[in-house]
């Protein structure tokens, strides 16, 4: 049976845990954003070779899971270079490495969607490559895949768990480690899974309201 005593006991040290998970997810999910948006411009690069590299990087990565990932940049990458990197910052590099393979397709098909007209005007206008990326055509490409990067954010979110396998005490690793000791598991899963939730609505809600004010700003 539920013990409201034993939850609100735990419930602290759970929340503490959440704020891991949060800054592990948000982190990652920023650095999947910036290097996913790199990878699609690479990608349209007129060098055959930072094309081809850049897709073979893409493929490799898409075709290997993210714990194996994980296991190599925290155990095995120490080993090659003398670089040294908390279970954190691992972390947020393995879901920001992983997740900007998927993104860069996101970004791919917003530009895409771009009409050939934008293209062609900043042409005739003879502006820069970086001022028609950043002032024309990027302000367009990304408002329509907000709901989409919005996706991928909660999917981020929801593979923080995989992090305890690298010793990153996690909010699903702390919600163990309390079951281990009570023997008491209803209590901190249950909370568990309700906090998961409630922060994905909360995402979810937030990412909304982006799209909303982004079509605003560029209808207006």
């Amino acid at each position: 049976m539920w013990n409201w005593s034993y939850a609100a006991e735990i419930l602290p040290t759970l929340l503490n845990a959440l704020l891991v998970t949060i800054g592990a997810t948000l982190a990652g999910f920023v650095l999947a954003s910036i290097l996913g948006i790199l990878i699609a411009l690479g990608r349209r690069s007129r060098f055959a070779v930072l094309r081809l590299g850049l897709q073979g990087i893409v493929n490799f990565i898409r075709s290997t899971p993210l714990l194996v990932q994980l296991f190599f940049l925290y155990y095995s990458l120490p080993m090659i270079l003398p670089i040294s990197l908390s279970a954190f910052t691992t972390g947020v590099i393995g879901l920001g490495l992983h997740y900007a393979t998927y993104l860069s397709e996101v970004y791919r098909s917003g530009i895409d969607a771009v009409p050939k007209g934008q293209w062609e005007a900043a042409t005739a206008l003879d502006l820069s490559p970086v001022r028609t990326w950043f002032s024309i055509i990027l302000p367009q490409a990304v408002p329509p895949i907000i709901p989409i990067m919005g996706n991928y954010l909660i999917v981020i979110l929801k593979e923080t768990p995989t992090l305890s396998a690298i010793t990153l005490v996690e909010l699903l690793l702390t919600a163990k480690n309390t079951a281990s000791v009570s023997y008491r598991v209803f209590e901190p899963y249950t909370i568990t899974g309700i906090l998961f939730l409630v922060i994905s609505l909360l995402l979810s809600f937030g990412m909304a309201r982006l799209e909303k004010r982004l079509n605003r700003r560029h209808t207006a």
